[in-house]
């Protein structure tokens, strides 16, 4: 099963956060945001299918996201979750902790948006296209 968030890129993406990554419904980016990878996502967790929610809410389940901007593509493996409920309708979160709450949308992630390629980061902060897969096996 796969859900799909398409964004873009903002000059001011930093990715240096050590725990966590984000994708945004929002139209702006503060230099605060350093999880943030991309802004003007066309969809949030809460417009996800309920059998992809379901999936993920096993603690056997495997999540995926692939971020692919331009040429570059990154892959972030995490875990399924109990309490995952994905009702947040602004953003999609990524955490390295066991942390939920109704923005997450997995928890145990192998990478934080400061382990990403820098040229992805780059590419990012000069606004460029950003699609991000999420896919769950149970």
């Amino acid at each position: 099963m796969e859900e799909v968030l398409r964004g873009r890129g903002h000059e001011n993406v930093s990715a240096a956060h050590a725990s966590t990554f984000e994708v945004t419904s929002d139209d702006y980016l503060t230099p605060a945001g350093d999880c943030i990878l991309a802004i003007e996502a066309d969809r949030t967790p809460a417009d996800f299918d309920e059998a992809f929610i379901e999936a993920c809410q096993s603690s056997e389940a495997t999540i995926v996201a692939t971020i692919e901007v331009g040429d570059y593509t990154e892959r972030i493996e995490g875990r399924g979750h109990p309490d995952l409920s994905f009702e947040n309708d602004r953003s999609a979160v990524g955490r390295t902790s066991d942390y939920v709450d109704d923005r997450t949308i997995m928890v145990g992630a192998d990478k934080a948006a400061g382990d990403l390629d820098r040229d992805l980061v780059t590419a990012l902060a000069e606004g460029a296209d950003c699609t991000l897969r999420l896919t769950v096996e149970e």
